[in-house]
């Protein structure tokens, strides 16, 4: 008898602790998707689309794996952003924010302020991010100036990089 109850509290216990861990919680979609993520893969989009910023509709970006992004442009400003999976089809994009200047900037390391030429820094001007997670777990970044997007602030999330 002193057995088995020992037994049932023994379970009790381990079924309890089972419970309060975090995985047994529901967690937003976000903090999912942040988990997820191996790394930031950014890109210059502006470069990226070049001369085709001034023509009307959906041009094709990057070729990332099976994944292509598509630009749809309307009267010179981006209007949105869709990624195309070869197998799978839609994927979602999440749009970001950023005063820093993600695309170009060196990852390999800290780079002191005191080291950049006056010209390099970036003087107040905002980003704004595209990005969807790739095959591998990666975030794939494209960057725009806010003055080349039509509706910038409309669903952007402020943007933290990985630490």
């Amino acid at each position: 008898m002193t057995a088995l109850l020992r037994l049932a509290a023994a379970f009790f216990a381990v079924l309890g602790l089972a419970a309060i861990d975090g995985s047994a919680i529901a967690q937003p979609k976000d903090k999912e998707r942040e988990k997820a993520v191996k790394q930031h893969k950014h890109h210059n989009g502006k470069d990226l689309l070049g001369e085709r910023k001034s023509k009307d509709g959906e041009h094709k970006l990057h070729e990332n794996g099976k994944h292509t992004a598509f630009v749809s442009v309307s009267k010179g400003k981006i209007t949105g952003m869709r990624v195309r999976h070869a197998d799978k089809g839609n994927v979602a994009v999440k749009k970001y924010k950023t005063s820093k200047k993600m695309a170009g900037a060196s990852f390999g390391g800290m780079q002191p302020v005191s080291l950049l030429l006056a010209q390099v820094q970036d003087l107040g001007t905002v980003w704004i991010g595209y990005s969807y997670i790739d095959d591998y777990g990666n975030e794939v970044i494209y960057w725009f100036p806010y003055d080349m997007i039509y509706d910038g602030d409309t669903g952007a999330v402020e943007y933290i990089p990985l630490a």
